[in-house]
């Protein structure tokens, strides 16, 4: 099973909590997608009911794949670095926990497989890797904070009648 770990789960909170922070109001005169304000840590942990500790660990990494920016000093916190439409899953996941790799081998990586001579699969998996990155990078931050409606991804029930019909 394919699963990304917790803190990379948080991150997404964390980022959706900051994304929120650029939608402006009638009053700031901002335009969408302007940094209009700053979160520190202890802000974000109590908004999304993660322990500070971990939001401060959060934070730091996506700082370091700079997702985000920090300030410090009175008026500091974080903000996000880019425009939620601009923020892939992909780079989160990648400012998390490293490069997406389904295997050891893919992307002509070279020597961290013991039967690397002998494998009928070396260098099959770039293509299966390609497609879930390709996947990844199509969602952005802004699209995962929208509200999904109940069934989107299946078509009506008619339309899959008359599919099963014409067949």
């Amino acid at each position: 099973m394919i699963r990304l770990n917790r803190l990379t789960d948080y991150a997404i909170v964390v980022l959706g909590q900051l994304a929120q922070l650029r939608e402006p109001s009638e009053s700031s005169g901002a335009k969408a997608g302007d940094p209009i304000g700053s979160r520190t840590a202890a802000q974000l942990a109590q908004d999304t009911g993660v322990p500070l500790p971990t939001v401060s660990k959060v934070l730091k990494m996506l700082a370091h794949g700079k997702i985000i920016a920090s300030q410090r000093g009175v008026a500091g916190g974080y903000t996000l670095s880019r425009d939620p439409r601009a923020i892939t899953v992909a780079d989160i996941i990648t400012a998390m926990e490293g490069p997406i790799a389904l295997t050891a081998c893919v992307d002509g990586a070279v020597g961290s497989c013991d039967v690397e001579a002998l494998c009928a699969m070396r260098g099959n998996w770039d293509k299966v890797n390609r497609a879930i990155r390709a996947a990844l990078s199509a969602v952005t931050l802004q699209e995962m904070l929208s509200t999904p409606s109940a069934f989107e991804m299946f078509p009506p029930l008619a339309a899959r009648r008359d599919d099963v019909r014409a067949q």
